[in-house]
């Protein structure tokens, strides 16, 4: 503001003034200075804002200031501004030069992290053209015997044509781009270098005269560096060499014009024209120039290589998913009723099995084979890509939803017929989701989505292909969200345990009772595991699910622990099972608590034992060591291994509902049951039968000689603050009965 003002107060007194020395001392030294001093304090006051361009500012804070120092003092020492010799004046100047160069590399170095091979031959092609230029074309006319100039009255011009040399040389290194601290920066120094010269041109020709047009230039340089520190606020954002080639009109452009402005300089020197000098710059400027094409050429070359690989999967040499997705994105946003598009997601059945067995050498054949076994069945403009692990994508254009059916139909084919890996036939085979856009999806994320939520109904329903269709009662769409809003309720508080009471069949007295998970959805209210328990399972989350319904489980237990000893029962998953450190992070859990080994029971199912047999045998005796009950829950649905049986540390077997459902009608469902409570006997197991809804079928459960009733019949799952009612009620007299 101060800087423009005093521009401005100075413009009027350029030409016709009032004369007297009080008028020569009022604009040549008063008015004058006054922009370059605000413009230095506005510098100065920008190197706080800037920390990694502190240095910059302080130098150019410097230069304005010595350059301010240096006018005075030349027009007291000689009583002009011009270029009559001043011993305070030149070395003002030789510093303001001095802090200039300092404040471009400061200035460079601050938006540049690294400086690449092509970035210094641009800067050198920029400087060498400009030197070129300005030794040929501005110095040269000085430089021969008849000019009758000093060596020393060349060196400041010869210094501006440097320093406008680097100004170009720098613009050359970061390209040209509308980074409006460096433009300013740069004008303001080239503003400089111009009136300087300028300045040179007519003291030699003797037509300077102070308080002329010239010193604007001088002045609307001062604007510039002051409009560059009062529009800097902070630190630039530094540019990585490395995000491109640099190969775009922006970064070649000076470049470009300095070869241009050297083959000119070599054209107009032919006959002897202009110096040896500004020929030798010239050439080695176009010699620079062949050098940057060189270097171009690699790193093009280079940048394409490394394109490729960035869109390729190392292991099947196929595109990989960034390539799907770029494809992807063009594939769609041209997609339309009429000529709609299609995506098949492939994930391999078994392929675990593969690796497991022969390892993971093996699975990487198998992986490696996918790509020849489908590219017969490819057409122009499809892509087969490698998302990761044993998922695959085929991005189909111009395919409705029938034929993307019929396609992923043939796919399904070709994936199941065996593979040959060390010599060994392997079968594996492969659930597909086929989706659509622009419908039902209309863009590329959306497209995934409902190709994931399709794949997954393949591999749970075991058709091998499923077709997403929206179907706003199957709930699959929500699947995701719902993984998503799960991971948040871990954290939030949203889970707690109703508690299902259990009771002995003899005397009706409670012997336990079940934690069953409840969450309480913000949006969707009170939901049970049938809704928690499978988006937990897809998205990894089974393990921290049941530390969780462990820790709520232990804290209700602990509220009626001293008047009721009845234990509560948790369920393990297979993650939990697998876990060495379960018993050790079990016996802390109820010693924080001070609870007995015997408050807690773990119950877990078939299924989950026979994934690991060793290990979960291994960590149920450790558990039954501490003193922990462990039961095995749903026994008669899944593998019932009567060897396994025979050798597993367990307290107690669960009957599932589906035996115990029929058994006061069904004489096969009560044979199942009889001889089942005798061998759960025989093996010094107690038998739990869960699904008892009414007294007629706990009247023949109790015949047959079950030892305790879990269900309706008894209570209801409840919160614990309803179930320390009904425990102090002692309300389980429905059995007494029986």
């Amino acid at each position: 503001m101060v800087a423009a003002f005093g521009v401005t107060a100075f413009a009027t007194g350029v030409g016709p003034r009032p004369g007297g020395a009080v008028w020569d001392v009022l604009y040549d030294v008063v008015v004058y200075h006054v922009p370059w001093v605000a413009a230095a304090a506005a510098c100065w006051l920008t190197a706080r804002r800037a920390p990694r361009e502190a240095l910059a500012w302080r130098a150019l804070a410097t230069t304005l200031t010595v350059g301010a120092v240096g006018n005075v003092a030349r027009i007291i020492e000689t009583g002009s501004a011009g270029t009559t010799p001043s011993a305070v004046g030149d070395t003002c100047v030789a510093v303001a030069y001095a802090s200039l160069y300092v404040a471009l590399f400061v200035l460079i170095r601050a938006r540049v992290t690294r400086f690449l091979p092509s970035m210094w031959l641009d800067g050198v092609v920029g400087a060498l053209g400009t030197t070129a230029v300005g030794t040929g074309f501005l110095l040269g006319p000085y430089m021969t015997d008849a000019a009758n100039v000093s060596v020393l009255q060349l060196a400041w011009p010869a210094a501006d044509v440097l320093l406008l040399a680097l100004v170009v040389g720098v613009g050359a290194i970061v390209g040209v781009h509308l980074d409006r601290t460096l433009l300013l920066a740069g004008a303001s120094v080239a503003l400089f270098c111009v009136a300087d010269v300028a300045l040179f041109a007519l003291s030699a020709a003797g037509r300077y005269s102070d308080g002329g047009p010239l010193e604007l230039i001088w002045l609307a340089g001062v604007l510039c560096a002051a409009i560059a520190a009062q529009r800097t606020t902070g630190d630039p954002q530094p540019r990585d060499a490395d995000q491109g080639v640099r190969i775009t009109w922006r970064l070649v452009a000076l470049p470009l014009a300095g070869t241009l402005a050297a083959l000119v300089v070599l054209a107009a020197g032919y006959g002897d024209d202009l110096p040896d000098s500004a020929g030798w710059l010239a050439v080695g400027c176009v010699l620079a120039a062949l050098a940057r094409t060189a270097v171009t050429f690699s790193e093009v070359r280079s940048f394409t290589v490394v394109r490729q690989e960035a869109r390729t999967d190392e292991l099947t040499g196929l595109p990989n998913r960034r390539a799907l997705l770029e494809r992807a994105r063009a594939v769609v946003a041209g997609a339309s009723t009429a000529s709609p598009a299609a995506l098949l997601l492939l994930d391999l059945d078994g392929f675990k099995e593969v690796n497991d067995s022969l390892g993971h050498g093996a699975g990487d054949q198998l992986l490696c084979q996918v790509g020849p076994r489908l590219a017969p069945a490819l057409r122009p403009g499809e892509v087969l890509a490698r998302l990761g692990g044993d998922e695959f994508a085929v991005l189909l254009p111009d395919v409705d939803l029938d034929a993307a059916a019929e396609r992923a139909g043939i796919v399904h084919d070709l994936l199941r017929q065996p593979f040959e890996v060390d010599g060994i036939r392997l079968h594996v085979g492969v659930s597909i989701g086929v989706s659509t856009a622009p419908v039902p999806a209309d863009d590329v994320q959306e497209l995934l989505r409902c190709a994931d939520v399709a794949m997954y109904a393949a591999k749970t329903e075991r058709t091998g292909v499923h077709v997403y269709v929206p179907d706003p009662n199957s709930g699959s769409g929500e699947r995701l969200r719902t993984m998503e809003e799960l991971r948040t309720a871990l954290v939030s508080d949203q889970l707690d345990v109703h508690l299902q009471p259990q009771v002995a069949m003899d005397d009706g007295r409670v012997v336990g009772v079940e934690a069953l998970l409840r969450w309480h959805h913000p949006e969707r209210g009170l939901l049970s595991p049938a809704h928690v328990l499978p988006a937990a399972e897809q998205a990894g989350l089974l393990r921290p699910l049941t530390d969780t319904v462990l820790e709520r489980s232990l804290d209700a237990v602990a509220q009626w622990w001293d008047e009721h000893r009845v234990p509560v029962s948790v369920n393990l998953s297979a993650a939990n099972v697998a876990d060495i450190d379960l018993p050790g992070k079990v016996a802390a859990k109820l010693a924080r608590r001070g609870l007995p080994a015997a408050a807690l029971t773990l119950e877990l199912v078939e299924d989950t034992l026979m994934a690991d047999p060793e290990r979960g045998r291994c960590v149920l005796g450790e558990l039954r060591r501490l003193g922990v009950r462990t039961s095995i829950d749903d026994y008669g649905t899944g593998y019932s291994s009567l060897a396994y049986l025979r050798r597993l540390p367990a307290d107690e077997l669960k009957l599932d509902r589906s035996l115990t459902a029929d058994v006061d009608v069904d004489e096969r469902a009560a044979a199942i049951v009889r001889h089942t409570v005798a061998l759960a006997h025989d093996l010094g197991l107690s038998l739990v039968a869960e699904g008892v809804e009414d007294v007629a079928t706990a009247r023949r459960l109790a015949a047959l000689g079950c030892d305790v009733a879990q269900g309706y019949a008894v209570a209801r799952p409840m919160p614990v603050e309803d179930l320390l009612h009904w425990l102090s009620a002692e309300r389980s007299g429905l059995l007494r009965s029986v």
